[in-house]
């Protein structure tokens, strides 16, 4: 393993995969989508172990990073638009881009949609309204997979994440790190404000395995394993199993949109 110069490089591929160890035979553990800078920290052969802008460490094959992974790659290249799931062109092929990603001022966009890097704000305001009807919006159908973050396949820290950041808001990676972030939210579950985050333990020890988004009037959305994927619950259903053990394993709620 050897120690890297301090520097960047930038995710040109749509989606990396970001790896427990430095094989690809280990488990995936999240992802980076294109146009994100990663720190580089240690390399070995091919492989580099990075630091993502969520601060989440893992390995990534050279493979996915850009071809010069330095500082230098990032004033290089100009990332003017995010991706709202659209089909682009870049001189070398057709690309499909999920939402999040950020395009090259080269790139062509062929179809779907995208908005400018200076509109995002604009578009997406850091409000609890809006951060819930994109969270359904653009993951409705999604299916569940671990370590993902689009709506191609994604986890539950994934589609909170995601659709948190599109509103100008970086959270962390995993549930845990999440339920670290702002500040208390309501004790009782079925008070909960809309746009808090809510935590939930299948473990004897508490610790945090689960997160789902309110939606006001006693409602979540989340990406769950016991749902295959996208859900929205209702928690007043207590004839449904699954929503009683959400109940049951419900932890706390934290609030991590400013203030009024």
């Amino acid at each position: 393993m050897t120690t890297v110069d301090p520097g960047c490089a930038i995710v040109h591929a749509p989606v990396a995969p970001v790896f427990a160890e430095p094989r690809v035979a280990s488990p995936q553990i999240s992802q980076l989508v294109a146009g994100r800078c990663v720190e580089l920290l240690e390399q070995r052969d091919d492989w580099y172990r990075i630091r993502g802008p969520d601060e989440y460490e893992g390995w990534l094959h050279r493979g996915y990073l850009s071809a010069s992974p330095d500082e230098r790659a990032r004033q290089s290249t100009r990332l003017d638009r995010v991706s709202l799931g659209c089909i682009t062109t870049n001189g070398t092929g057709r690309r499909a881009m999920p939402l999040g990603s950020l395009l090259a001022a080269e790139e062509s966009v062929k179809s779907g949609d995208v908005v400018s890097v200076d509109e995002q704000a604009t578009r997406f305001p850091a409000e609890a309204e809006a951060i819930t009807r994109s969270a359904r919006l653009y993951f409705e159908g999604t299916s569940y997979l671990w370590g993902g973050v689009t709506p191609w396949g994604a986890d539950c820290s994934g589609l909170v994440q995601t659709s948190f950041w599109l509103h100008g808001i970086q959270l962390r990676r995993d549930a845990w790190q999440q339920s670290e972030q702002g500040e208390p939210g309501e004790a009782d579950l079925l008070a909960a404000r809309t746009g808090d985050l809510l935590f939930f333990s299948d473990r004897i020890d508490g610790h945090i395995t689960h997160v789902a988004i309110a939606l006001g009037m006693q409602r979540l959305v989340h990406l769950a394993l016991g749902r295959g994927g996208y859900a929205v619950e209702r928690l007043t259903d207590e004839r449904d199993p699954y929503v009683a053990k959400l109940r049951e394993r419900f932890v706390k709620a934290r609030r991590v949109l400013p203030a009024d």
